[in-house]
């Protein structure tokens, strides 16, 4: 196995990137792209990233905060429910009628952001301070 001179060191890779899923996977290779696509669209980041370090929302307080109209938000919370990075959930409220609907992040989609796209931020404002020529 030979490995370009300029990346990482060479190390022991199965030949097919789905061998690196543990045998009892509970996600396929292809589930896991499918979530890192969903939050690479600006709209579905933004309402995971809320949902994320915000708590779970309504729709009516996701439209607020993000100043969006409801049938771009609905499609957009339906692609992040279809790939699970986010579930939909209901209940009743003392003193209203029907149910309460409100959004949160699963498991999977706390790790998508924080260790995904949160992560490269913060990587790149650290290399940003490194070598701010500026901070001397």
């Amino acid at each position: 196995m030979a490995t370009d001179q300029s990346g990482p060191p060479e190390r022991d890779l199965p030949a097919d990137p789905a061998d690196l899923l543990p045998a009892d996977s509970v996600l396929s290779l292809d589930e896991y792209l499918a979530m890192h696509a969903a939050v690479g669209h600006r709209t579905r980041y933004e309402i995971l990233y809320r949902l994320v370090h915000g708590g779970e929302m309504s729709p009516t307080e996701l439209e607020d905060a993000m100043e969006i109209d409801d049938s771009t938000l609905h499609y957009h919370l339906n692609k992040l429910v279809d790939v699970g990075l986010v579930e939909k959930r209901q209940r009743t409220e003392r003193g209203q009628d029907g149910l309460y609907t409100y959004y949160r992040a699963t498991l999977f989609g706390v790790v998508t952001l924080t260790d995904g796209v949160d992560e490269l931020i913060r990587g790149e404002q650290e290399f940003d301070r490194m070598y701010d020529s500026t901070a001397e």
